[in-house]
């Protein structure tokens, strides 16, 4: 993603869908030195070809998921919310390139090593690390309420929750206890987070591009774990206290921001990006 976002950002500013100032900082020099030469016209078409070719749709997939959601992040800020949660935040950046969350209080919730490991590479780089409040976690034996709270965050102040790329290495049960922590924010608070189709954990060759995602995953330790049938998804939110505002695939999430259809910027459209809030009349 990283490098998706670097690749982004080097292209003219009339077309560019986001700018990242962070993401190549955190590339291999080598991987660097591709996204400077990538700012060269016909280079670049030749850099992102390859990577559409080795990796069908997760470039412009996760490029426009990332425009998608810093969207619904902004239209959250400027709708009333204070302060933003990002869960699992890695490399994010949002709180240095977002405007919009010149004036918010940010929260980044991920393990202990991760932390540390973005504090170093962030400082490194020239961004100042106190911009944002790190809350480290085990998530996998702690629950979000009380690292939280200990660092000064509210339940009761309108929020939004970013949760990207995060939910396919999870369980049911950690799904589940997310989305019952968001249902007891402030009414009107927002989830932004993403999930991958449950087919494909079943049925790869049923999505475009999904068997080259599954294998490089699996390869890099990382496999998926858990996918949502998006048929069942607004029911499970509503299980949980939440209603679904969108639920979009990559193909309709591209087309937001890509009006030509290029049979090269197919595929992965079983990674989906959903939208959900706290009812209003949740408030008693």
């Amino acid at each position: 993603m990283a490098l998706f976002r670097a690749l982004e950002s080097a292209r003219p500013a009339s077309i560019r869908l986001l700018i990242d100032a962070f993401a190549a900082t955190v590339l291999p020099p080598s991987i660097r030195g591709v996204v400077t030469l990538s700012r060269f016209r016909l280079i670049g078409s030749a850099i992102a070809a390859l990577v559409d070719y080795r990796w069908p749709g997760a470039r412009t997939s996760g490029v426009a998921r990332t425009r998608l959601i810093d969207d619904w992040v902004v239209a959250a800020i400027r709708d009333g919310a204070r302060q933003v949660a990002i869960l699992g935040a890695g490399f994010d950046s949002r709180a240095w390139r977002l405007p919009a969350l010149g004036g918010i209080r940010v929260f980044e919730v991920d393990h202990p090593a991760t932390s540390q490991e973005k504090q170093r590479r962030l400082m490194a780089a020239g961004f100042d690390p106190s911009r944002i409040v790190q809350v480290s976690i085990d998530f996998d034996r702690e629950p979000l309420a009380e690292p939280l709270a200990k660092n000064g965050f509210s339940m009761r102040e309108r929020t939004v929750v970013i949760w990207e790329g995060v939910t396919n290495y999870l369980t049911a049960e950690g799904v589940d206890a997310v989305l019952r922590w968001t249902s007891g924010l402030a009414p009107g608070s927002t989830l932004a987070f993403t999930y991958i189709h449950a087919t494909v954990l079943s049925d790869p060759g049923a999505f475009d591009g999904a068997e080259q995602a599954m294998a490089f995953v699996a390869k890099a330790g990382e496999a998926w774990t858990y996918g949502i049938d998006p048929a069942e998804l607004r029911g499970r939110l509503q299980a949980a206290g939440l209603e679904l505002v969108e639920d979009l695939g990559a193909d309709e999430y591209r087309s937001r921001y890509w009006h030509s259809a290029k049979s090269r910027w197919q595929g992965y459209a079983f990674y989906r990006a959903a939208l959900a809030i706290v009812p209003t009349h949740a408030e008693t």
